[in-house]
């Protein structure tokens, strides 16, 4: 079985130019604590509402400050063709809650979240 088959299609991704207060808008209206940041489609990084409170209220950084002033540039990644067996365990293994997905042409397709929140899925 492909990861494609486990991920939701229905993403909504920050930009790295976007304030803040709109990313930490949407985590809310979506009830997610991440969003991956991405720019033409390509994935650049991952901001979480940790980033927001911590990195960037530690930093006296205020609202309209852009997302890729907090987001972490380094994120862990799968592709639609990967063998979700592989990504269950990789996941499971580096201790992550969600993994954007990928197309070869490396364009953000979806989201797979905790696989524990998968089983019930046939």
């Amino acid at each position: 079985m492909n990861a494609e088959i486990w991920m939701s299609k229905d993403i909504r991704a920050a930009s790295p130019a976007q304030p803040i207060r709109d990313a930490a808008r949407t985590m809310k209206e979506i009830e997610a604590g991440f969003l991956p940041v991405a720019e033409n489609d390509r994935l650049i990084g991952m901001v979480t509402d940790h980033d927001i409170t911590v990195r960037a209220v530690s930093e006296r950084k205020g609202p309209d400050t852009p997302v890729r002033d907090v987001m972490s540039e380094e994120v862990l990644y799968c592709f639609e063709d990967d063998d979700f067996c592989g990504v269950s365990s990789r996941m499971s293994e580096l201790q992550v809650r969600q993994l954007p997905v990928l197309d070869r042409e490396r364009r953000l397709v979806g989201i797979i979240l905790t696989p524990g929140h998968l089983t019930g899925r046939q």
